[in-house]
């Protein structure tokens, strides 16, 4: 079922006014990700749009172990909150392990599944026990061979 979500002031879903949830793929640096972040608040605001600034601080589903996958739950949540508490953003990010779960909930708004990981019921559970909103990326159809 296709529940709305409420962060604040913002509610969206079936129904509800369009709310943009945007950012860069994966968080680069610091300066970039929050330049980033205010330049989509700017905007968004001018035109009269709900923002949730989204970005991933561990992209875990590179195809090549040589790839750069963000600089960690560590710093990414630091730039993350910091977002938060400087630019009055609502900010959105992914969970990839339940370790990760509950740090991430002191800092986000929004915790996502990745589509990769939305089969994982304990991971679901530990996100949802958190009682912020839990979208759930949809995994690609199961193929039988």
């Amino acid at each position: 079922m296709n529940m709305p979500i409420t962060v604040d002031d913002i509610t969206f879903g079936p129904g509800y006014p369009f709310v943009l949830i945007a950012g860069p793929c994966v968080i680069e640096d610091e300066k970039t990700t929050v330049e980033i972040a205010a330049y989509l608040k700017d905007v968004t605001r001018e035109i009269g749009i709900p923002f949730i600034f989204k970005a991933s601080y561990d992209k875990a589903n590179r195809t090549a172990l040589s790839s750069y996958r963000g600089p960690g739950i560590d710093k990414g949540l630091e730039i993350l909150g910091r977002i938060k508490s400087e630019l009055g953003i609502n900010v959105l990010s992914d969970v990839h392990r339940i370790a990760e779960v509950d740090r991430a909930a002191g800092i986000l708004d929004i915790i996502q599944i990745p589509a990769f990981l939305c089969r994982q019921t304990d991971l679901i559970q530990a996100v949802a026990a958190t009682g912020r909103p839990v979208p759930l990326q949809k995994p690609a159809p199961r193929t039988e061979s």
